[in-house]
């Protein structure tokens, strides 16, 4: 009977697949976006950055940053989700997902955001959810909070052309 891995090797292996889905979209970096993993459900983080001000007078988080930070969080959860299965049963290798050579993502088909109220100055968070995802399309809800997770700030819906497999 085959032993089962350390945990730290499967730990390591799932952080590493992250990594290397959060390296295909350079934006998320500049942004300041991070993703805090805890088994397959992820939290996008947005840490708090002067440069992410939109109005400096309130002053607000920028909507156009809000609306960035949304997106990137659907496109990993539904990037992850399209992993996930692969990492753990082996038939994807963590080694062959790199920042220089990503998984192929999700591409955009339409992307709507409902601004609740303003974003503060402070961290932000958003978890999405994958409401529908075949091979061709997919459908996300998203919800970014501050402080209190049931005070949302913003929540967006997306839709998705999923790659080709594949290639």
């Amino acid at each position: 009977m085959k032993r089962p891995e350390p945990v730290q090797v499967i730990k390591e292996r799932r952080d590493a697949a992250l990594r290397a889905l959060v390296g295909g979209v350079p934006y998320a970096g500049f942004l300041g976006i991070e993703f805090d993993r805890r088994g397959d459900e992820l939290t996008a983080v947005l840490p708090f950055s002067d440069k992410l001000i939109g109005n400096p007078l309130l002053p607000a988080i920028h909507g156009g940053v809000t609306a960035a930070f949304l997106e990137v969080a659907a496109v990993i959860e539904l990037g992850w989700s399209m992993i996930w299965t692969g990492i753990e049963d082996g038939s994807i290798a963590p080694e062959s997902l790199t920042p220089e050579n990503p998984p192929r993502l999700p591409k955009t088909i339409d992307f709507t955001v409902d601004y609740l109220r303003s974003g503060l100055p402070r961290d932000a968070y958003a978890r999405a959810e994958v409401n529908r995802s075949g091979r061709r399309y997919a459908s996300v809800h998203v919800e970014a909070w501050q402080d209190n997770r049931s005070r949302l700030f913003a929540q967006a819906t997306g839709h998705f052309l999923m790659p080709a497999h594949g290639g």
